[in-house]
Parts: C-alpha cells; structure tokens; sequence
C-alpha cells in the first residue's frame, strides 16, 4: 500500500518494519549496540533530555483562542510551512522510516499516528512506546497526526525562525509535529502527548501526566509527578497490575492509557529495588545514554558520566503483571508525587478535596545536581498540574476537571513524599524506596484509613502516626531531624514559597482552595 507524505521520495522507503528488521538495521547503521541483555543501546547526541525552550506550536485560527500562549511559545504558519518544506525536502534525498502507531487504549478516544524518522532506532522508539495496530488496522491507516523526527537536520534560526538549530513545532490545524535538530526521542514521545492534552478536554476527557496500577479486586489507582519523583518505579508494583508508566486519560467510564509502552529512567537501576523495570531491559528494548563495557557488553547503571537522565523504552507488555489491553476502572486512589530535597514534608499524608486542588495546581517538586545542566544544588520546581511543559490549555481547566471527578468518585488522594528525609541534600538521607512503597501500599489498600493521625501545622495536611513495615519515626518530618530548629526555619520557607508561587492562580480558586495554603503566619515554638 502507498502511502501520500507530501513529497516523491528518492531512496527507499521502510515503512513498518518489523522490530527485528529495526534492530538489524539500526546496528548495521551505526545507530547503536546490542547489550548483554539483548537490548539496543544508543546514544541521542548532544541533546539528552527535553529541549524546552525550542517547542512551539502554530498560531493559527482554530487554536488560537485555546492555547495557553503563556506556556507555549507561538509560531508563525507562514514561517512552519517553509520549514516543514524544508525538512520534506531533506527526507526526500534520504532512506527513512514510517510507523504508523495507535495512541489510547480505548478506541473510542484513540488517535492514529503515523510517525517519519531518518533513524531505525527512532522507529524502534515508536514501536515500543505506541500501540501496535493490528494487520487489519494497518490495512487502512490514515493517520490523525503525523510527527516527522529529522535529529540530522539543523535548523538556521535566522532564516527559520527558531530559537536555536534545535525544533519541535506542534501545528493542530495541519496536524504535524515537526522534530529536528535534536535525538532525543522522548520528544517524538511528549510531543503525541501534548497533542492528546489538547484534544482530550475538549471531547471530556481528563487528559493527564500520571502512573495508573490495578490492585487484584479492581482497584485503580494513579500517581502523578515530575521526572525523578518515582512514578514509573512505584507504579510497576509485582502486587499491582500495571496500566501504563506515565501518560493515560479520565473519562465517564474508565481510564486508558494513551502509549503502549513504558518509558523508565534507567540511573542507579537494580533488580533488587525495581525487579520488573530491570528484567524489561531485553531485546526489542531501547536503552539511551547509558554506558556500556565494549567488550561484556553490560551496562553500568551507576555511571552517570553521560547524563543522569538515562532512559529505557519497551513495550507495556515485557512488564509480566501489566494490564493489556491498558485500561482500568476509574481510580479509588490518587497518589502526587514529589521529590522533596530539602526533606521538609511528610513520606505520606492524606489530602482534603481543596488541598489536591491546591497542590495539583501548584506541581511542586525540587531538582537535584546532576539532573540538568546548571543545577549545582537543590532547586525548587513548581509545575502545574505536575507536568506544565505537556500543557496546551490553561492548567486550571484541567484541575477543575480532576477536582469534579474527585467529588464524583469519592477519591482518596495523598501526598508522598520521596525526596530527602532526616534534612535536606547533603544532611539527609533519600527516603527509602522500600518504605515508600509499604506506605502507598497501605493506602492503597485502605489501612491507614482508621490509622491515628495529625495535622502538619505548617501544611495543615493529615499525617498518620504509623504505617505497617515503616518505621515510626520516619513518618513526622521533623522528628528525623537532629535539629528541631533548623527543621522548622526550613518549613517555613518552603511554606513561603509555596504561597509565593500559587499567587498566580489566586484568581482562579475557590475560597477553600486558597484555604489550603500552608499556615505561613505561624510562630513556631
């Protein structure tokens, strides 16, 4: 079957090998190496992350008046068009490869995309991060979004109108992503889950940047958070089946994944803590930026010598327990998620229906040396929604949407906390993932239901007293600190900040959302 992509290619064509060929392929281009494991290791250039800064989208009529043009840096359609003929162009002269992929588990609500690379690995990416269509699907595709990933070409700024050589451009009118400049492949990744951020409200549905398992009685669950905060590692839980690791969608009837792979940060990786992520690292798997002995081919999971955002993609179902198709009943359990590096707030505490709102909007995690260029010490991130970058609508549409369904369901929602303990960096200790772990499993499983409790008097949150399989004094921030002083001048100021940064969404809260602000006015004995 042909297939129309704008422009007479040259050279060959490869249009959905299979993972095999890709493999085959990618090594025999220079792309990458297979591991001890069987899985393929490649490196993604100078770009190993997100290139924030270099993401648009197209100002254009049918969009215009719905974009959160604060958040999303706007395009000219003129100034897409003659890049997007460039880059046609540009593939045009080269052998490249086109997978066409499925985006949300339940059909309803899916969309199919067809992605356009120059390199086998970016093709292997899709097909282990998308849904595979069946024979019959692939039999007449036509593709709702087209996203075209060219890493080799470089943009002029000058004459392109980029920022850099880098670019990912989202146009929603001619549904096409352009990627280029960049070899980092989780762009290709978020870019499908901006588009589905964008979509999904306006047809209902809860669009969102979480985590979802299932207990064994059909109990759902979902964790969001930022990168690093544990959402892929404590959702892939051997007790739970997992749904998928990072992006799914809310509607009237269930939630759905909206990938059909998994997408783990593979630094300081184990099988002692995070068995099924570890054992999921075979062939037909994608490693990024790792290192790896040239001659045993293993893989150092410790050595951060590239980046610390080391990166593995599979498909959902090299996880034994996962739930295929990805879908589940709506959640009973909302987890946030954050990585607190100055170990102020709770490992675990429970949220009123005004706090989730308060701390969904607020998106507050802390980054740590190591995990981007620049950062030399702890630094707070405030993301709304707990994933503002993947935002193309204003975050409060999206959290009046989660606080309706929280009312709805009666869901349970908590705040864990697994960043430092004991102290921030440097005094502290990384909460355990073993601990926290027993903590969100005993919520989950309602056994800190009727658990003593009491109230954080700076954050006014409602922590429990004792958690099975977790040590008593690791549960109350400050009695992990040597210096009881020092605990409560840094709560104070984390409370601040808090106050500091949610000022701008004053304006759209509810009085009992603004109530759930941390008690910065406290004098503390």
């Amino acid at each position: 079957m042909t297939i129309d992509l704008g422009f007479a290619p040259q050279k060959p064509v490869h249009r959905n090998l299979s993972v095999h060929h890709l493999i085959e392929r990618a090594v025999k281009n220079g792309e990458g190496h297979l591991a001890s494991t069987g899985a393929l290791v490649v490196k993604t250039g100078k770009k190993t992350g997100r290139s924030a800064n270099d993401k648009f989208t197209v100002r254009e009529p049918s969009c215009e008046n719905e974009i959160w043009w604060e958040n999303n840096k706007p395009f000219d359609p003129a100034h897409f068009d003659a890049l997007h003929q460039k880059v046609l162009n540009y593939l045009a002269e080269r052998e490249f490869y086109v997978q066409d992929m499925l985006v949300g588990a339940d059909k309803t609500y899916g969309l199919r995309v067809r992605v356009v690379t120059e390199l086998a690995w970016h093709s292997a990416f899709a097909k282990a991060l998308f849904i595979r269509p069946t024979k019959e699907e692939l039999s007449n595709f036509s593709p709702d979004f087209t996203v075209i990933s060219v890493p080799n070409f470089k943009a002029n700024p000058a004459e392109d109108h980029t920022l850099t050589e880098t670019f990912i451009i989202l146009n929603y009118a001619k549904k096409v992503v352009l990627i280029g400049g960049t070899g980092y492949a989780g762009e290709i990744k978020k870019s499908v889950f901006t588009i589905m951020n964008y979509l999904m409200p306006l047809r209902g549905v809860l669009s969102m940047h979480c985590s979802a398992n299932m207990g064994k009685n059909g109990d759902s669950a979902i964790f969001f958070g930022l990168s690093g905060t544990g959402k892929t590692s404590l959702s892939a839980d051997p007790t739970r089946g997992l749904i998928g690791d990072d992006e799914h969608c809310w509607s009237e009837t269930s939630i759905f994944n909206i990938e059909g792979g998994c997408y783990a940060k593979c630094i300081n990786l184990s099988r002692e803590n995070e068995p099924l992520i570890y054992d999921a690292i075979r062939y037909g798997a994608i490693v990024e930026n790792v290192v790896m002995d040239e001659e045993t081919r293993v893989i150092d999971f410790a050595d951060d010598s590239i980046t610390e955002n080391t990166r593995c993609a599979y498909p959902l179902d090299y996880i034994p327990n996962a739930v295929l198709p990805s879908i589940g009943p709506k959640p009973k359990n909302i987890v946030f998620l954050t990585c607190d590096a100055f170990g102020v707030l709770p490992p675990i505490s429970r949220l009123t229906p005004a706090q989730a709102m308060y701390h969904f909007l607020l998106g507050y995690t802390a980054k740590v040396a190591g995990t981007e260029i620049g950062i030399k010490e702890p630094t707070m991130t405030f993301s709304a929604c707990f994933g503002a970058p993947f935002l193309p609508l204003h975050p409060t549409r999206y959290a009046k949407f989660l606080g309706e369904k929280i009312a709805k369901e009666n869901v349970r929602v908590w705040l864990v906390n697994t960043g430092w303990t004991g102290g921030g960096v440097g005094v502290g200790k990384r909460m355990k993932i073993a601990y926290t772990r027993a903590m969100v499993n005993a919520a989950l499983a309602g056994e800190l239901d009727n658990v003593s409790c009491i109230e954080d008097p700076i954050f006014k949150v409602s922590v429990p007293t004792a958690c099975p399989n977790v040590p008593s004094d690791v549960l109350i921030p400050k009695n992990a600190w040597a210096d009881k002083d020092a605990y409560d001048q840094k709560a104070l100021w984390l409370a601040k900040e808090f106050v500091k940064n949610f000022k701008k969404f004053e304006q759209y809260a509810t009085d009992d959302i603004k109530a759930a602000a941390p008690n910065v006015e406290l004098a503390v004995a």
